[in-house]
């Protein structure tokens, strides 16, 4: 598995550690009477260790500023990626903020293109479902960090996600890869032990936090559950 963290980027905690991996979702944070910082700050206090901001709905303005608030909130040594939007984050990292990298899925713009916006120190992140979408990451020449793969369960959170592969599926496509795989799409706790005995760098979770009564917790729960299975 090659190591991530070798980039000169400032929003780049060294080591960078995937193993409890935060999307976010705005309208499920908001459906338990929170915004998405302050979901995500105590998320953070249970245990999440990277913060994936996602925002489908709202406004370029808006995610900026979600973007910003985030970072202003989190510790140094979690990482924090753009879903998506490359000029969100160059606007994120023009404000000063403390950004990672981005993550981008297959029918976002080509990784070339990404990295040459980006520069150099940007860690991208890269979405794969197939064998296919695997080998084309791992012999991209501008360079792809690590890939999510997925899905690993059915999901209602992406209304295009691909099937669900389960944890054979997941173990059958990320060893091939020397990239550090993250598996998303329906996590859940118990899928902690046995993704990392398939290979992977860690879980992304999604509804198993923002959705949770007690983010805090509940992310505890998923970090002592990965911690357990070292």
């Amino acid at each position: 598995m090659n190591p991530v963290g070798v980039h000169g980027n400032p929003g780049l905690p060294a080591p960078l550690d995937l193993s409890v991996y935060l999307v976010t979702d705005a309208a499920q944070a908001a459906a338990c009477g929170r915004d998405v910082p302050g979901t995500v700050a105590e998320a953070v206090a249970g245990g999440v260790t990277a913060v994936q901001v996602r925002e489908k709905d709202g406004t370029a303005r808006d995610f900026l500023d979600s973007v910003l608030r985030i970072s202003a909130v989190l510790p140094e040594h979690v990482a924090l990626f753009v879903n998506d939007r490359v000029d969100v984050y160059l606007a994120a990292r023009a404000a000063g903020a403390r950004v990672t990298g981005v993550h981008i899925g297959q029918s976002d713009l080509p990784v070339a293109a990404v990295r040459a916006l980006t520069g150099p120190d940007a860690v991208i992140g890269l979405s794969a479902a197939t064998e296919d979408e695997l080998r084309a990451a791992t012999k991209e020449p501008a360079r792809v960090d690590y890939v999510g793969i997925g899905a690993l369960h059915a999901t209602r959170t992406k209304a295009d996600a691909p099937p669900e592969l389960g944890i054979e599926g997941f173990a059958r496509l990320a060893p091939p890869t020397p990239l550090p795989a993250v598996a998303i799409g329906g996590v859940t706790v118990a899928d902690m032990a046995p993704l990392r005995a398939a290979g992977a760098a860690g879980g992304a979770v999604v509804s198993g936090i923002c959705a949770a009564a007690d983010p805090r917790t509940a992310a505890r729960a998923y970090a002592e559950a990965w911690g357990r299975a070292a």
